[in-house]
């Protein structure tokens, strides 16, 4: 299947566009700087896709179910991959950032393979490498296509982007949808793409800490944010809107409903606001079912999202239907699909009467 190969920031061109007008030079000028790397990555995937992307392929000694995680050192460089430092069932070294890239890798792959038997990214074992320490001071995390990449941060505004998991969990799964609905980077199937990556990742650190639904605190990004900064993190999927409110890094301008959509040209047509209407459907459906939400909600977007039927410029409403059909074929006409339904119906996306 010919994917689309998008270039994919944690931290949204939003944020940065804030950043970037702030009184404070410290502050206007690092931003611009990532925007400025954002922005030749982002070019550099573009020509890449139309050369023809580089194939990773898997190692003779990798096994079926079994991870082969390489980490990278950049050197405050901006050349990819950088050196390696790490490889697959190495000890960990004195770097806590190479540990925490190495450990996050392994999080996502054990999601996917315990829980839903998928071998990697792709469902073929493809390798998963990651650079740290890329750049100077460099504000993101990226999947390119190929690989994770992580900046250290500021310190003043983010810290380093290696210590959230979910964060990880996020851009990788990226790479998930890239090897199967392989959403348009646009409108409302951007934000489904976003979405997605926000469930999966808030699904992979609720995996690894053991935590039911309730138990959960459904922020992305936790523990991203320096201490100076006024908020929570850089997402919230169970109060879109709620996870900061700063002098600095601006207000959340996450909706929770369609009836606060935002309808933008900016960021792909709002693919990192608009992700806030889908994640709350999530955060409901999962909640009402309760347990652990990887189990059945968890499942039921897993089964839309890798089961054929989701187009490419598939909208809410659409992923929506799929999810109430998915949920039915799984678990029978019974709490699961009549959860998932109120889920979308609280949201907005689906009317009561659908």
């Amino acid at each position: 299947m010919s994917t689309n190969r998008v270039f994919c920031t944690i931290i949204p061109p939003h944020i940065l566009d804030t950043l970037s007008r702030h009184s404070d030079e410290l502050v206007s000028g690092r931003a611009r700087r990532t925007r400025e790397r954002d922005s030749l990555e982002r070019t550099r995937r573009r020509l890449n896709t139309v050369a023809g992307a580089r194939i990773l392929a898997r190692p003779e000694a990798a096994e079926d179910g079994k991870p082969h995680r390489t980490i990278y050192d950049a050197k405050k460089r901006e050349t990819l991959p950088g050196t390696k430092v790490r490889g697959e069932g190495q000890e960990p070294g004195q770097d806590a950032s190479v540990n925490r890239a190495y450990a996050g890798l392994g999080a996502t792959f054990d999601l996917f393979l315990k829980v839903y038997g998928r071998d990697s990214i792709d469902g073929s074992g493809l390798p998963l490498d990651a650079t740290v320490h890329y750049g100077v001071e460099y504000d993101n995390a990226f999947w390119n296509g190929e690989q994770m990449v992580f900046g250290d941060g500021n310190g003043e505004v983010f810290l380093d982007f290696t210590i959230p998991v979910d964060v990880i969990g996020h851009e990788l799964t990226h790479g998930v949808t890239q090897y199967t609905a392989n959403l348009e980077y646009y409108g409302q199937s951007g934000a489904l793409n976003e979405s997605l990556s926000d469930v999966f990742g808030s699904l992979i650190k609720q995996h690894t800490k053991g935590e039911t639904a309730a138990e959960a605190d459904w922020l992305v990004g936790a523990g991203l944010l320096a201490p100076r900064v006024t908020g929570k993190a850089l997402r919230s999927m169970k109060e879109p809107g709620t996870a900061y409110d700063d002098d600095v890094l601006g207000k959340d301008p996450q909706p929770g409903s369609m009836d606060d959509y935002v309808d933008t040209r900016q960021d792909n047509g709002g693919v990192h606001i608009n992700s806030g209407i889908p994640n709350r459907a999530f955060y409901l459906a999962a909640t009402a079912l309760g347990g652990h939400a990887w189990e059945k909600a968890g499942q039921v977007w897993y089964d839309v999202l890798t089961g054929g039927d989701l187009k490419a410029d598939a909208e809410f409403a659409d992923f929506a239907r799929l999810t109430l059909k998915a949920a039915a074929t799984r678990f029978g006409e019974g709490a699961e699909a009549q959860a998932v339904e109120k889920a979308w119906q609280e949201v907005g996306v689906l009317s009561r009467e659908a």
